[in-house]
């Protein structure tokens, strides 16, 4: 990208503001004339444009003048975006004019962040994210607009709370149809589930467990989250500032199981999905469910897969697992380390929850081995804390002004083609802060790496989702040797042992498979069938033609919280940060179709991988 570093250049002015503002007014007049050309001219030569719903129903990043040409010559004049603004003083720094910025459309109402430079002697922009944070006539009631609660007056009809609550769950599935199926009721269900109760859209989340939050009750008792808890926060509803930074598994399992009684959220326990398929006759799903055992069939017009982002356990077929006399499980079924005390055990894998798993075993007084198939990203807690997240998710940022809403926007808003450019510095000055840890780990013998580029944990995370640690401590039982570490892919089992393709003989009574998971679309194809996973393809990933992650350049997660291939079917995951913002997208979809609102949709993503 080509820039002077004076921030006093560009359109001969000095003030940000005035420069912002000049920017945008002709923006604003080119998109409204859906003038592509003229458009595209106020963009650098590099340059990205992230939207998110507000000019392309989709979530869709495009490139380089030519790709702004199209969205505008698509999408401009129907948009009818007007009263672009900025909504605090834009700054300055090292060349780069940065401006938070609101606006309007013809059906809503838009946010975004916008990132001028001087090229050429003129502003233009680098990158911009447009995001639609609300339709209009169909505002949320918070705040200004929030319900009365309270019918004053006298009424011999009166309907308490209690009696319309308890109506509503009753009429729901029988004689009212949910108009969103949410199949999957952890926390991404659950976020998504509270954003379609504000916005009230007809909608229902089903979960085969039999409280909210037993999704993390139930793994393995040493689990915490591992991301700090100003990342971590739901929508509406923030964590008290007492909450501890990292919590622990059953501490959040309460959290979402209050979440969804104080929001209201409609949500069936122990409620299996057996079955689902799509009619165009009547445009509607059918869903064959079995409630507390009891079979029922809704008829959703939207379904969408809240299963968890790493989708399904991916467990080795590896012979002799029928003739092993010990435990052996896949670590997502790992119960915890308390019946294997005095025992050995083999973990196979070495990212996130091997290490959870080995330390916990180890702290049990178990004899542990790690069986370390390929290379992994470790990361020390505090130094990604600081370094990585400092300046966003902190007490650190919150006191800098930067909340959790501005936060996600500032996240967003770097886009994922250049992202890894802003991480690698951060996991350079990570890997100086750590370097004796690095080198006591590396001769133990354990591979390590920090990513094909060297940009780290985010990027293997947003890639491919695995290949990485955030080290809270077990990493260094294996630097000690006090977690044992071998490398090598397993060939078989034996009634009492692990026997890798060297040879190598591990004895065990217990194997852990913490090999992670699979694409989402394989609960699609469990549930609904193999073609219609087919016609939707990978889930996650953004196409980057590193390890784990195939191109073609997508440059958005494939298939998250965005219209796919498969009508009306919809994906919905990740951590607790994605299922808290993009559930407004995913939910703002959902309401517009509801509400009859046209939606075209741009640069509906295509299918290269079928999972």
């Amino acid at each position: 990208m080509t820039q002077t570093l004076d921030p006093a250049v560009g359109s001969g002015q000095a003030d940000p503001q005035a420069r912002v503002d000049a920017w945008l007014s002709r923006f604003e007049t080119a998109v409204a004339a859906g003038d592509a050309e003229a458009s595209a001219a106020l963009f650098a030569t590099e340059c990205y444009w992230r939207d998110l719903v507000a000019f392309t129903w989709n979530i869709t990043t495009v490139e380089g003048r030519d790709g702004v040409a199209d969205l505008v010559g698509s999408v401009g004049a129907r948009v009818a975006a007007s009263g672009f603004a900025t909504t605090e003083p834009p700054d300055a720094v090292d060349g780069v004019v940065t401006a938070w910025i609101g606006f309007d459309t013809a059906v809503g109402r838009g946010n975004g962040l916008l990132r001028l430079v001087s090229e050429d002697g003129e502003d233009r922009a680098w990158t911009l994210l447009t995001a639609l944070y609300e339709l209009k006539g169909h505002e949320e009631p918070r705040g200004t607009h929030r319900p009365m609660g309270a019918q004053h007056g006298a009424d011999k009809h009166r309907v308490t709370w209690k009696e319309q609550r308890q109506a509503e769950a009753e009429s729901l599935g029988s004689t009212t149809q949910p108009y969103v199926l949410v199949v999957g009721g952890g926390q991404g269900g659950i976020a998504l589930g509270a954003r379609l109760r504000q916005l009230g859209v007809p909608s229902l989340v089903i979960d085969k467990h039999p409280r909210p939050g037993d999704q993390w009750r139930n793994r393995y008792k040493s689990l915490c989250l591992h991301d700090p808890v100003w990342y971590d926060h739901l929508p509406y509803l923030k964590f008290p500032d007492n909450w501890p930074v990292f919590a622990p598994k059953d501490k959040i399992g309460d959290w979402l199981e209050s979440y969804v009684t104080i929001m209201e959220v409609p949500y069936w326990s122990s409620t299996v999905a057996t079955s689902a398929s799509w009619s165009d006759e009547t445009g509607e799903w059918t869903v064959q469910v079995e409630r507390e055992g009891q079979p029922l069939t809704l008829r959703p017009t939207h379904l969408v897969f809240a299963t968890g982002m790493s989708g399904k356990p991916r467990v080795p077929d590896v012979e002799g697992v029928d003739v092993f006399r010990g435990d052996v499980h896949h670590s997502s079924a790992h119960p915890g380390p308390d019946a294997y005390a005095g025992k050995k055990a083999v973990v196979i894998g070495s990212n996130n929850s091997s290490f959870d798993i080995c330390g916990a075993l180890w702290e049990n007084d178990v004899d542990v081995t790690m069986v370390q198939r390929s290379s992994t990203h470790i990361v020390k807690s505090d130094s990604l804390m600081d370094i990585g997240l400092g300046d966003l998710y902190s007490e650190r940022a919150l006191a800098a002004g930067v909340t959790t809403e501005k936060a996600d926007l500032i996240f967003a808003s770097l886009p994922y083609r250049i992202l890894h450019t802003f991480q690698i510095p951060a996991y350079e000055a990570m890997a100086e802060r750590d370097k004796d840890f690095y080198e006591r780990l590396e001769q133990a013998g354990f591979r390590h790496d920090w990513g094909d580029d060297g940009s780290g944990l985010f990027m293997k995370y947003l890639r491919r989702g695995s290949g990485y640690y955030i080290d809270v401590g077990a990493a260094d039982l294996v630097a000690n040797g006090d977690v044992k570490l071998v490398q090598g892919q397993i060939d078989h089992l034996t009634e009492d042992a692990v026997v890798l393709e060297d040879g190598t003989t591990l004895p065990a009574d217990l194997v852990v498979f913490a090999t992670g998971y699979n694409s989402m679309n394989g609960w699609v194809a469990d549930l609904v069938d193999q073609e219609t996973a087919d016609r939707l393809g990978k889930c996650w990933g953004l196409g980057s033609d590193t390890t784990k992650d195939p191109g073609p350049w997508e440059g958005e997660q494939r298939n998250m919280w965005k219209p796919t291939q498969v009508e009306n079917l919809w994906m919905h995951g990740g951590n607790l940060h994605q299922s808290r913002h993009y559930s407004l997208y995913l939910a703002l979809q959902l309401k517009a179709r509801f509400e009859g609102i046209e939606t075209p949709v741009h640069r509906l993503q295509e299918v290269h991988h079928l999972g």
